[in-house]
């Protein structure tokens, strides 16, 4: 993948970076002036975050990163580097990689971070050399000493992996997060096109300088040429625990996630064997064409990157949100893209999809609260959820489900094609169970609108409980990408006989989480009123009977401090001293 960062400097807030994923400007602070479609918790930048990871008592957040300009294109890349205590509050510590050398001259682009077991972190990347060749390179810190990791020394024996011979489309790049073998040997995986077939490549090595590739891929897909960032990482077969990534064994699977270029990200479950650097799905059905594997996110959502977090046992998972209304747009805000709400993610009991849940930092955020109890939302209702600031906000909602055995029967023909399904059902085509849900970012006169909303199907003696979120109606502004966004969710929902729904706003970015995080999608809005007048946030039924509602809690968010340029104590507050223990 590659993506940037930008600059620009007649916007009063300062310079702003594009983390691969959502948290803000460099220059931000509580109370400072924004643009009203603005996130306030999320990190703004042009591509992906790239090297995530958590070392003594800091989380370091890289990112692709543009300082000359606001978009992808128009500068050669750097990798920003931002550090935080908690995941929410953000201090910018400048570049720490800049293309200045043969082997990276057109740009540093993607790639990762390892911590070895001695605590030293070591970067993986992909440069594109004075060729503009696609190459890996590696960079270490020049004092592992300082707790900020400042500045990283790129030796000269870089490239320490030339594009090989095979790799066709200049297609070489993004190497994951480094794990150990049972042999002593450090692993990693890079996307590569290798004669036409998008390949993930496994290179095996002792120092992280001379490296062997393994001679077949772990993964290759003739119907998709162009994979991108690669992640391989463990997951208990039980519990929420998060595994270091080296973790391998009895009780582990593994997750292979790749990304199709220009697309969406995609995962596979299954078991991977360190000997022969082999990966066997749990759903071979699928096949290996990876668009029809699981998604990561069933909105707009890509180049998503896992690291372990060895304070708090848990893996978090990031991914770039772009934008979706015109380029201008980008040039008149002076950033472009967003980082996703961390997000912490384990295996579901079956053992071959993820739940995702945002971490509970973010709820740190929270301030004054609403809560229903028992409500009923009659057939073509609209209740209002009055209080709270809804423009950023997190609303939690369980919907009970009564009748089930009046749900229409799904077509065998939708389920490989849900969006349609949902475009052609949408919310305002009323059902027999559902669509019930949410109406967020709407103006007073219901103009502008986002429905995020659950409608229930019977297939094969059992039911099918179809997610959606509609854009078609969330901005009356020219030039905008308006979807519909859909995915099924995997809850047995005849015995629940219930279905939660959560769903995070930061202004133009709705993520949602359905089925206590089984299906998620994530969304760009741009509602024109928010310029002038209040956002609303209602729930609605369009299902022939009514829908109780066990309990909704809304909470509208505090806006963090995100990525001050100044590494100021309140960013650090959560951060243990040197030599404290780890909680």
């Amino acid at each position: 993948m590659i993506h940037a960062y930008g600059r620009n400097r007649a916007d009063p807030n300062g310079t702003r970076f594009f983390f691969l994923s959502v948290i803000l400007p460099v220059v931000q602070s509580l109370g400072s002036a924004k643009a009203p479609s603005e996130p306030r918790q999320q990190i703004q930048f042009v591509l992906r975050f790239l090297g995530p990871f958590y070392h003594d008592g800091m989380y370091h957040f890289f990112y692709q990163y543009n300082p000359h300009g606001p978009a992808f294109g128009t500068g050669k890349l750097s990798w920003g580097h931002s550090i935080s205590g908690d995941l929410v509050n953000w201090a910018f510590l400048g570049t720490a990689l800049d293309p200045t050398s043969p082997f990276d001259a057109d740009g540093c682009w993607s790639g990762s971070a390892t911590v070895l077991p001695d605590g030293r972190p070591v970067i993986l990347y992909t440069g594109r050399d004075t060729n503009t060749v696609q190459v890996q390179n590696v960079a270490f810190p020049k004092d592992p000493s300082d707790p900020l990791l400042r500045e990283w020394h790129k030796p000269s024996c870089n490239p320490v992996i030339p594009q090989p011979a095979d790799v066709t489309g200049n297609n070489f790049r993004d190497p994951s997060t480094a794990w150990l073998g049972r042999d002593g040997l450090w692993r990693f995986a890079v996307a590569a096109e290798v004669n036409g077939v998008g390949s993930t490549l496994i290179y095996r090595g002792a120092d992280f300088v001379h490296w062997e590739r393994n001679a077949a891929p772990l993964h290759a897909s003739p119907e998709v040429p162009a994979l991108e960032c690669p992640d391989l990482f463990p997951v208990a077969e039980r519990g929420t625990e998060g595994l270091d990534t080296s973790a391998n064994g009895p009780g582990v699977r593994r997750v292979l996630k790749l990304s199709k270029m220009a697309d969406e990200d995609y995962y596979m479950v299954g078991w991977y064997d360190d000997a022969a650097d082999t990966f066997v799905p749990a759903e071979e059905e699928r096949g290996g064409d990876v668009t029809k594997w699981r998604r990561i996110d069933h909105g707009h959502l890509f180049g998503a990157k896992s690291f372990f977090d060895a304070r708090k046992k848990r893996r978090v998972l990031w991914a770039w949100v772009d934008e979706t209304d015109g380029h201008s747009d980008d040039v008149a805000k002076g950033w472009t893209g967003i980082q996703s709400f961390p997000r912490a993610l384990w295996l579901d009991n079956d053992g071959k999809q993820l739940v995702q849940w945002p971490v509970e930092e973010i709820e740190t955020l929270r301030r004054k609260q609403v809560t229903l109890l028992g409500a009923v939302v009659g057939s073509g209702g609209l209740q209002e959820i009055a209080g709270i600031e809804t423009l950023q906000a997190d609303v939690e909602v369980a919907f009970e489900i009564p009748n089930l055995e009046e749900a229409e029967q799904l077509d065998p023909k939708w389920l490989q094609d849900p969006r349609k399904l949902c475009a052609e059902k949408g919310a305002s085509v009323q059902g027999r169970v559902g669509p019930f849900g949410l109406i967020v970012m709407a103006s007073g006169d219901l103009q502008e609108q986002t429905t995020i909303f659950f409608r229930v199907f019977k297939h094969d003696d059992a039911y099918k409980v179809l997610m959606c979120m509609d854009l078609t109606r969330s901005s009356t502004k020219e030039g905008v990408y308006k979807p519909v966004y859909a995915g099924f969710v995997d809850v047995d929902v005849e015995k629940d006989r219930s279905i939660s729904l959560r769903t995070l706003i930061d202004h133009s970015v709705i993520e949602s989480f359905g089925g206590g995080g089984r299906t998620c999608i994530t969304a760009r809005v741009y509602p024109e009123h928010v310029a002038t007048c209040s956002s609303h946030l209602y729930l609605f039924n369009n299902g022939s009977d009514s829908v109780k509602v066990s309990k909704i809690e809304a909470w509208d968010l505090g806006t963090a401090s995100v990525n001050l340029e100044d590494v100021s104590l309140p960013i650090l507050t959560n951060v243990p001293e040197q030599g404290q223990a780890q909680p």
